[in-house]
């Protein structure tokens, strides 16, 4: 995201609840300002964590909540990367985003964009003629760190 982006989706996030109806709370508020810090997608305990590190002490069910309505607004884009757990990062609402690897050994999971990538699905997209309104891309693999430790 651009330098400014970060005020920007945390802006917009709150008109977007405050418009559907969620008053304002500060559990909801110190999650959606930890997910306009961040570079990639963290797990509901990693924001847990995180915040009671910055000194905010929110409940985890507080936190599943706030994610939930951010989820239901479309405001969140939500990774499954395995072994059951979901991971969240903010969705730009221009549509700009990137994609994940995930480290299958240690469970490392990395941004990546490719804009080669995006085209090939452009073109699929058009072949199929079908609109389509997103993507998610997660590659699955080792990591070099882990492939160096066998």
């Amino acid at each position: 995201m651009a330098a400014n982006a970060p005020n920007a989706w945390r802006d917009h996030a709150l008109a977007e609840l405050h418009r559907a109806g969620y008053r304002s709370g500060a559990a909801r508020l110190a999650v959606v300002d930890l997910l306009a810090r961040q570079q990639c997608c963290l797990t509901a305990r990693e924001i847990s964590d995180q915040l009671r590190q910055d000194g905010t002490s929110v409940g985890i069910a507080s936190v599943y909540r706030a994610l939930e309505a951010l989820d239901d607004l479309r405001l969140v884009q939500r990774l499954d990367a395995g072994e059951g757990v979901a991971r969240f990062e903010a969705a730009d609402p221009s549509g700009e985003h990137h994609h994940h690897v995930v480290c299958d050994r240690c469970g490392t999971v990395a941004p990546f964009e490719d804009a080669a990538l995006e085209r090939a699905i452009e073109r699929v997209a058009a072949r199929l003629d079908y609109a389509v309104a997103g993507h998610d891309v997660v590659l699955h693999g080792a990591c070099a760190k882990c492939r160096s430790h066998r």
